[in-house]
């Protein structure tokens, strides 16, 4: 077995994930998910669908959410970004997704994957993300109401 001679790339891993999805395809599997991962040949990053799909990029957004995960990305992110600023981007851009589609929302998890394995950066819920990303100000009505009493 291959698994006994050394450890499975990440073009692997994608492949037979893909290829256990693509035997169940057709039976009302829904499944969109990226496999990252390092191996010997550096970065690896691919997205895998629920009829064997299999696709090899650098960065992915997916699911019914995207079109505004997109809009934050594409504005924000940068090749040459530190993971400090990637860290930062991150949770920004699934909030900004998830608070304009219903369908989605929960927990951003944001992970870094790098030579020596991975690390969980932040977990942070998607309610409370609305408070560091729209702080609730008073409006200028409000304001002079304060002022006048």
């Amino acid at each position: 077995m291959i698994w006994q001679i050394r450890r499975i790339s990440v073009t692997e891993t994608s492949k037979l994930l893909a290829n256990i999805l693509f035997s169940y395809r057709g039976m009302g599997l829904s499944v969109g998910t990226m496999i990252a991962g390092w191996d010997e040949t550096g970065p690896g990053l691919y997205y895998v669908d629920s009829e064997g799909g299999r696709l090899k990029g650098a960065r992915f957004s997916v699911g019914s959410s995207s079109p505004y995960a997109y809009g934050v990305l594409d504005n924000g992110y940068r090749y040459d970004m530190s993971i400090k600023e990637a860290a930062e981007l991150a949770p920004r851009v699934i909030y900004h997704a998830t608070f304009r589609d219903a369908a989605s929302g929960g927990v951003a998890s944001v992970y870094y994957v790098g030579t020596n394995g991975w690390k969980k950066l932040s977990d942070d819920d998607v309610g409370e993300l609305h408070y560091k990303y729209y702080p609730v100000v008073p409006s200028s009505v409000e304001q002079e109401m304060v002022e006048v009493a």
